[in-house]
């Protein structure tokens, strides 16, 4: 069993023990449910950089990242630094994340905000309605056609944009569906953790061009983007780039200056 299959194992357990105590009934009367989302497509369309910036403690491949920002300093930052929108990883057991941090993030600053988790059930998407946020990631690798099909169309019901995510050919072509509003290509493979901005490049001419193209993992450059923007990327996904250095929010600014 790879590090993925691990994953989304005991979050499918996860999933099922939340719904035992928390009601749909309880999610659906949040504060957040009823709230206008913002468009983190339209944005990367106009955007001059396209960045966005991740909070993320902790990932398999590297353990610790950064654990001494709160989450209020690090979104702020990123915000101030001129993101398009912020990512925000949720999974506790493998990222050290929680869906507390993504009302921290809601309450902190007012740009789009990506829930950034292993969705495998509506309930997530509910979750993420109701915790503030304004697009979901769905991830080609764990999911059928069907179920990106279902997932994807509950969540625009629900006014959420749809980031979805694939690592090679075989998953774009499951994937392409009109209920997508983008396509992120990750540049790090899930099973093996090896990263190459190549697989942005190889796939970036079959993505069509209804959908806003980003790149994910492994940009640590402004050569890097460069080199991406010319196969037609909008969006560049930074994270650990940024959590990795003294002050997330400068690194953000310092880097998207220089852009």
């Amino acid at each position: 069993m790879n590090i993925l299959d691990k994953i989304i194992f005991d979050k499918q357990r996860e999933v099922v023990l939340k719904k035992s105590i928390i009601p749909v009934s309880q999610l659906e009367s949040s504060v957040f449910f009823g709230r206008e989302t913002i468009s983190l497509s339209q944005k990367l369309r106009t955007s001059s950089t396209g960045i966005i910036a991740e909070h993320k403690r902790r990932s398999p491949s590297k353990s610790v990242i950064n654990h001494s920002f709160t989450v209020e300093e690090v979104v702020k930052g990123y915000e101030n630094a001129g993101a398009c929108g912020i990512s925000v990883l949720t999974d506790g057991k493998y990222f050290g994340g929680s869906l507390d941090d993504l009302l921290l993030a809601r309450a902190s600053v007012n740009i789009p905000l990506l829930r950034k988790e292993f969705i495998v059930d509506e309930y997530q998407i509910l979750e993420a309605k109701a915790f503030g946020t304004d697009l979901i990631l769905l991830i080609a690798a764990v999911l059928t056609r069907e179920e990106i099909k279902s997932l994807s169309e509950f969540a625009k019901k629900l006014g959420l944009e749809v980031l979805l995510e694939v690592h090679n050919q075989e998953e774009l072509e499951k994937s392409i569906m009109p209920s997508l509003d983008m396509i992120g290509v990750n540049n790090r493979n899930l099973k093996t953790f090896e990263v190459s901005l190549d697989f942005s490049k190889q796939l970036a001419s079959q993505i069509p061009n209804d959908f806003v193209k980003v790149s994910e993992s492994g940009i640590s450059s402004i050569e890097a983007i460069s080199e991406l923007r010319p196969y037609g990327y909008n969006g560049f996904l930074i994270g650990e780039n940024f959590m990795k250095t003294d002050n997330a929010g400068e690194a953000a600014t310092e880097f998207i200056n220089k852009l």
